[in-house]
């Protein structure tokens, strides 16, 4: 893979190995890998969230479905639709709040289509850590905004209100979430950290995992030697946080990922940790650290788990492309596109094909959601009532 490089890059990245190096060795020459990732992707002004670097679309790193085409949030509104319906008929505001928000193409997406819908929405807040994205953000949804003559008021916000009622996204948040790596050895989990030895960060194991902290299918699985693996103990956390705040509504979030029998599969022996630049998909996940996304897959059974220990109604997982089809983005397709107009309507299916097909993004990606005194607001309504939501629960 030949990726040429600016010296300003050059120097930036070596910069933030020289900052890595130094943590390492201020602990001792170890340090676990969530702390790398956390350095490298969120260490202010010089990991890869916080440096300012074009992160998304066709000129960045990576491509995400709301990057792909509005029919994305365009469907994502017939499940929303209803929670926001409950709120307006409570009395109360409608509000969504996405964790995240991209380069804000998902915002912009949902706006367009609720006035498309004639539901005037009071409130789309974003949290959003990353400062040069949430200057990207609030250009893009102003420019919506104005050209929609919206009276939908949208803030950046710095955490999640307490006693929440709305609505709560995310497309692809937890994958970028610090996690920890482990390696099997000799019988037992260790710790799967990072060392620093010839101007080089490596992998180093360290000490054996306390047993309470490993997943079930971890302890009575059977692992060969060196297999390596992730623990989500921060994800966890942020989920039970996000389900705490939520006081009545709906979470919902895509990420790519499995449940627990496929991500802890004995023939997955690597891990899913994942390095992307400029398109490529790159094994080593110390490559260039603070100009690559750091990513691993989400371990969907664990964070199910977590959401219901905080009282929620019920979870809910299904793949992208199952729930994509049950919100009805065929249907919208051809109400904003003519199958006899090819010039229009090609963009339109080759979007469609990413977006379900399972060798794209169809299998890979999940639909994930929560619901929470979902009946205050939808009587007689349960999770599984919602578009989007009504197939099978693959959980």
């Amino acid at each position: 893979m030949d990726i040429t490089l600016t010296s300003l890059e050059t120097e930036h990245s070596e910069l933030l190995k020289a900052k890595i190096a130094s943590q390492i060795a201020s602990q001792g020459g170890w340090i676990p890998f969530s702390r790398y990732m956390d350095l490298a992707l969120y260490e202010p002004g010089m990991g890869y969230y916080s440096a300012g670097a074009h992160k998304l679309g066709s000129g960045g790193d990576f491509t995400t479905a709301p990057e792909l085409s509005p029919l994305f949030g365009a469907a994502i509104c017939s499940t929303l639709i209803p929670i926001l319906e409950g709120l307006q008929a409570q009395g109360l505001p409608t509000q969504i709040l996405e964790f995240g928000a991209g380069t804000g193409k998902l915002a912009s997406s949902i706006l367009t289509r609720l006035q498309d819908l004639d539901f005037t929405l009071d409130c789309y807040d974003i949290v959003e850590i990353s400062p040069d994205l949430a200057q990207r953000q609030q250009e893009h949804i102003s420019k919506t905004i104005a050209h929609l003559h919206s009276q939908t008021q949208c803030h950046w916000l710095s955490e999640l209100p307490k006693d929440f009622k709305g609505i709560i996204l995310a497309n692809e948040v937890l994958d970028a979430i610090p996690c920890d790596a482990i390696i099997y050895h000799n019988g037992f989990w260790h710790w799967h950290g990072v060392s620093f030895e010839n101007n080089k960060l490596i992998w180093k194991t360290g000490d054996p995992v306390t047993q309470e902290l490993l997943p079930e299918s971890l302890i009575h699985g059977s692992f060969s030697d060196g297999y390596v693996t992730e623990l989500h103990t921060p994800a966890n956390a942020w989920i039970r946080q996000v389900a705490s705040h939520l006081h009545s509504g709906l979470f919902l979030t895509f990420d790519y990922g499995f449940p627990e029998n496929e991500y802890y599969h004995p023939q997955r022996l690597e891990g899913t940790l994942m390095a992307h630049h400029r398109h490529h998909a790159i094994q080593d996940p110390f490559h260039l650290p603070g100009l690559c996304d750091l990513t691993s897959h989400v371990e969907w059974s664990q964070i199910a788990r977590n959401a219901l220990a905080e009282n929620v109604d019920d979870v809910y997982l299904t793949n992208q492309a199952a729930y994509l089809l049950d919100a009805g983005i065929g249907d919208i397709a051809l109400e904003i596109g003519d199958p006899s107009n090819p010039e229009i309507f090609l963009p339109i299916s080759n979007a469609l094909q990413k977006l379900l097909s399972e060798a794209e993004m169809g299998e890979l990606f999940k639909a994930f959601a929560f619901s929470k005194n979902l009946d205050q607001l939808l009587p007689g309504y349960v999770l599984e009532d919602l578009p989007g939501l009504r197939g099978r629960n693959r959980l």
